[in-house]
């Protein structure tokens, strides 16, 4: 099994992050899954060839944010369930960032990111409140979180795609094309620290965050930086917008420029924000790898979070026009499958037989050097779902064939 550069990284260090480092579950975890991705010994799947008979083993993936392959991956898969939500209007990419000196906060208390998505989502529905109040205006907007910069340094901030403009209560439509960027960013500022004060019960941690909450007044006097592009307009530019900046890993494989396993190091590059000049880095090892897993977000923390239109399921909304229509959701969503994936990465077809061309067919699933019998996992599911999926007068673990091939051929 060939490794990438993350993988053999952390096998070399892996017991110096556990017994040093003393990461957090959520961490170690994640770490586990990316060292084991593509490993054959979890087991896969057996695919064969049914015109020569030659047989090929498909290894099990992790699914791990973490990992940069099926992080990417994921990254895809989310972009497409965003972009067929969206509205068919023009959006505004809006980043919602905070002081240098509250950043540490965030890191020695991860339930307060919270408070960044309660912060921006308060700012957004007053500024649409106060637009009209009569009809009670409601935009359509995606929060995500980042705590990264592009030097992968602790930057907790808030990546939002709002719509410009809201549906009322009287169903109609209103375009916004002027956002108050000095509401925004004056309410954005009060918003948060007021939350963090609040949600802070140490009474030693609260007597230090308000002399930071003062100098944040003091040196922060026009508020937050909060930074809008406007008019995301024509569907391309949103969907390339949202491939680029939600849910996307903390690292791609191809900003690692190299791991010196000699010297200790790992080199990495960026285009700095400030003005895109390439910036080349070199980091020890474990110090790489601290800047890392300190992105791992906690088990069952969201970092997508949907509002406003894109939240609710109301009858009235389900007239707007979307971005992407419905039809084409079905076909769409078999480019990202995982046999059309890697054809379109990688310009193969991994099911293809090499020597006759002929689509190779699934034969049999392998777990821990084991085979997994398919009537056995179909039994444990309908077992798992009996009141559901029991059908009147059928034996709760009876297998039909019919059933039992669609299992199979998924």
């Amino acid at each position: 099994m060939k490794r990438n550069t993350l993988q053999e990284l952390f096998i070399d260090h892996y017991e110096e992050v556990q017994y040093t480092l003393h990461p957090r579950s959520s961490v170690m975890e994640n770490i586990d899954k990316m060292i084991n991705c593509g490993d054959p010994s979890f087991g896969g799947a057996m695919y064969g060839c049914p015109k020569c008979g030659n047989f090929k083993f498909v290894p099990f993936r992790c699914h791990s944010r973490f990992c940069p392959s099926c992080g990417a991956k994921y990254s895809i898969e989310r972009a497409q369930a965003m972009s067929f939500k969206l509205i068919n209007c023009k959006h505004r990419h809006v980043v919602f960032t905070i002081a240098e000196e509250l950043r540490h906060y965030f890191l020695e208390d991860r339930d307060l990111l919270n408070c960044l998505f309660d912060a921006a989502s308060s700012v957004i529905q007053r500024m649409f409140y106060k637009m009209n109040k009569s009809f009670n205006f409601t935009p359509g907007y995606i929060l995500v979180l980042h705590t990264f910069g592009r030097s992968l340094q602790w930057n907790p901030h808030i990546h939002c795609l709002l719509s410009e403009g809201g549906i009322g209560d009287n169903c109609f439509w209103r375009n916004v094309q002027h956002f108050n960027y000095t509401f925004m960013r004056q309410a954005f500022r009060t918003a948060l620290l007021n939350l963090i004060e609040e949600r802070i019960t140490d009474p030693v941690k609260k007597a230090k965050f308000k002399k930071d909450k003062a100098l944040s007044y003091k040196n922060q006097k026009d508020g937050f930086y909060i930074h809008a592009k406007p008019n995301l307009a024509d569907s391309k530019t949103v969907a390339k917008y949202i491939g680029r900046y939600l849910g996307r890993p903390v690292i791609a494989l191809s900003r690692i420029d190299g791991y010196n396993k000699d010297k200790d190091t790992v080199t990495f590059h960026y285009n700095r924000h400030e003005d895109d000049v390439l910036v080349t880095e070199t980091h020890a090892s474990m110090d790489f790898i601290k800047l890392l897993i300190q992105h791992i977000p906690e088990k069952g923390f969201k970092m997508i979070r949907y509002y406003g239109v894109y939240a609710r399921h109301r009858e009235s909304d389900k007239k707007l026009s979307r971005l992407v229509h419905p039809s084409k959701h079905k076909i769409l969503k078999s480019f990202t499958k995982w046999r059309a994936g890697i054809l379109a990465a990688f310009g193969y077809d991994t099911l293809q037989c090499p020597s006759c061309n002929t689509t190779m067919l699934f034969q049999e699933l392998y777990y821990a050097h084991k085979r997994v019998s398919l009537e056995d996992l179909y039994e444990k599911a309908m077992g798992k779902c009996r009141p559901k999926c029991r059908a009147p007068g059928q034996d709760s673990f009876s297998s039909p064939s019919h059933v039992l091939k669609s299992t199979v051929a998924c």
